[in-house]
């Protein structure tokens, strides 16, 4: 696990903090790691890797990573090799308000010198290209009883970063034709990992080293729109500027 890969992530979010050989990782920057390249015939249209392998086929071409969970069991450090091991734990297609959904649960278990530090839920939602007319559905209100805020911004570089670092070539990200004309989004989209990757530095410096972690997105946050972090307690949340809840988390 390249120090050098997290001294560029931290950069990227505003952090002048260096990593050597050593460092214990903070928690989530495992996303940064375990590539698996792809040949582009190899991949979707979305330019994520085409399902049928490992995911299945269910014939419905947007994804979305709709939540997670982590449970920490020891620290990541950096300048030692690790492994992860991934298994499709559930798969299944349902009929939603909106149309065909498919859900896919994918569960990592993360190794560094045989020891067992991390279990990672993944929960991806896959549907239908909406249709021209389609009435986006409405997002839920967030929290105003927040203890502590922060407002972020997050520029298109940074998304063009971010998915560099995570290897991640979802078009949403840093393709603003592609995700307004094809996925029909506002913008470009924030990454959801990267609101969680927020929201995880906040818990773990209000509470100290987290045990466990879980997070669900309820609704896109685009790149122009300044985002507020908050906390209460346990719970952690983005709220958007329109007041949108974009975010819920615990700790």
């Amino acid at each position: 696990m390249d120090p050098a890969r997290a001294n560029a992530l931290r950069v990227a979010m505003g952090d002048t903090a260096c990593f050597s050989k050593g460092s214990t990782l903070p928690p989530f920057f495992h996303q940064i790691y375990f590539w698996d390249p792809r040949p582009p015939e190899a991949l979707g249209r979305d330019g994520h890797p085409k399902v049928g392998g490992l995911i299945p086929d269910m014939g419905l071409p947007r994804r979305m990573w709709a939540a997670g969970r982590m449970q920490f069991n020891a620290p990541l450090v950096t300048g030692t090799p690790a492994k992860r091991d991934t298994v499709v734990e559930t798969s299944q297609r349902k009929e939603g308000r909106t149309g065909p959904l498919g859900f896919v649960t994918l569960r990592h278990e993360v190794y560094q010198d045989e020891v067992h530090c991390l279990t990672e839920w993944q929960d991806l939602v896959y549907r239908k290209d909406p249709a021209p007319d389609a009435v986006k559905p409405e997002a839920p209100q967030a929290r105003t009883d927040e203890e502590t805020r922060q407002d972020v911004r997050f520029s298109s570089t940074l998304l063009f970063r971010y998915s560099a670092l995570t290897f991640n070539g979802h078009r949403i990200h840093y393709d603003l034709d592609y995700a307004r004309d094809v996925e029909g989004y506002g913008g470009l989209v924030v990454h959801g990992p990267l609101l969680a990757q927020h929201l995880m530095l906040m818990a773990q410096a209000q509470l100290g080293p987290l045990e466990t972690f879980q997070f669900r997105a309820t609704a896109p946050l685009m790149h122009f729109e300044t985002a507020t972090l908050c906390s209460k307690g346990r719970d952690f949340w983005v709220r958007g500027p329109d007041g949108r809840q974009c975010m819920v988390a615990s700790a």
